[in-house]
């Protein structure tokens, strides 16, 4: 691990990061949100919508390297970091994966993110 990375591990840290600049690839959501001063931060979060155990530790393995390839260079200074694996993460090549975390990075340090999504609507069981 790089020495000027630090690792996001409280879950409201997570909530305030979701509030911030989302950049979506077919492999991650990336999630950059500015964190007054604290430096360069990162967080993994794979759901158990994604597969088992094994599945969900590969993709958060193979997450931890690609930050820590890029975010000392390419990172927002001053920026907490979230990626959030999607369904075909874990099966995308590495290179792809790191070729779409700098171009993630690039559009979040030029404040270009994702629209926002609209309001969560809770649909009815029966549907």
């Amino acid at each position: 691990m790089h020495p000027s990375l630090s690792v996001i591990r409280k879950r409201s840290d997570f909530l305030a990061a979701n509030r911030g600049l989302r950049v979506a690839r077919p492999g991650f959501v990336l999630l950059a949100r500015p964190n007054d001063g604290q430096g360069k931060r990162y967080g993994i979060t794979v759901t158990k919508k994604i597969g088992n155990a094994v599945v969900r530790n590969r993709m958060k393995r193979r997450f931890r390297e690609l930050l820590w390839d890029a975010l000392p260079e390419s990172g927002l200074a001053d920026h907490d970091h979230i990626l959030i694996g999607r369904e075909g993460g874990v099966e995308r090549d590495f290179a792809a994966l790191r070729e779409e975390l700098a171009a993630a990075l690039s559009r979040a340090a030029a404040g270009k993110g994702d629209p926002a999504r609209g309001p969560h609507r809770h649909r009815s069981r029966r549907a």
